[in-house]
């Protein structure tokens, strides 16, 4: 007698069936999905087992149920795609939390460079405005604010949406507050200063390399900063 599939395994495989359709164009970005007893019927499952893959779906920012209207394939946009990361950063600590900030070096370095090649004046003005308010306060939480402004436009001005999406993910303001509070007991305002004034410096001269290794440093100070705490922060 023939085993009966497990229903974990039943839905994961409508999930990959659903994508599938997505990635060959049988389902468009923004298309309304058939009927989850249609879809069901046309993959050969249970309801309940496409109802289960679509929850997951939707979870993941694959699909999105519009109220009194069905469900959709979302826009694919990256940014919505990467909210369950955004989260893991968010709450992330100890060994993790370094792991994801050396992402972020890595990430925002390159962003810096490609934003010192293709950086508009208006952007720039953008970011120097944010740097003056950074120099003319010492409130934390001001400070807080026009840092993430101030990395949120540079990212903007590198042009790729889905570096930006990651990079907003590993910044939020959640993260961002929980190694700033610890790292600004160190003095750390001066220093930030200076390192944020070097990246400025190199984005007005169009310095790609001189950008890249500004930003490495920014970032590169906290982390090494927390590697010594030896402590979750």
């Amino acid at each position: 007698m023939e085993e009966t599939p497990q229903k974990g395994t039943v839905t994961q495989r409508a999930i990959e069936q659903i994508k599938a359709m997505i990635a060959q164009g049988s389902l468009e970005p923004g298309q309304r999905l058939p009927t989850e007893r249609d879809l069901a019927v046309q993959l050969g499952i249970s309801r309940s087992s496409m109802r289960e893959a679509i929850r997951a779906l939707t979870v993941m920012g694959v699909l999105e149920a519009r109220h009194g209207s069905g469900i959709y394939v979302t826009q694919l946009e990256a940014g919505d795609l990467l909210e369950t990361f955004g989260v893991v950063a968010e709450l992330s600590r100890g060994p993790r939390l370094l792991e994801l900030l050396e992402v972020r070096r890595i990430l925002e370095s390159t962003a810096t460079a490609l934003a010192a090649a293709r950086i508009t004046p208006d952007q720039l003005a953008e970011v120097e405005k944010h740097l003056t308010a950074i120099n003319a306060t010492d409130d934390p939480e001001e400070i807080l604010a026009h840092d993430l402004a101030f990395h949120r436009e540079i990212t903007l001005a590198a042009g790729n949406e889905s570096m930006a999406a990651i990079l907003e993910g590993l910044s939020s303001r959640t993260f961002r507050a929980r190694v700033w509070r610890a790292y600004q007991q160190e003095g750390a305002f001066e220093r930030t200063r200076r390192e944020h004034a070097a990246i400025y410096r190199a984005l007005v001269a169009h310095d790609p390399e001189a950008a890249r290794a500004a930003a490495a440093a920014h970032v590169g100070e906290v982390e090494q900063w927390l590697r010594s705490q030896n402590s979750e922060v």
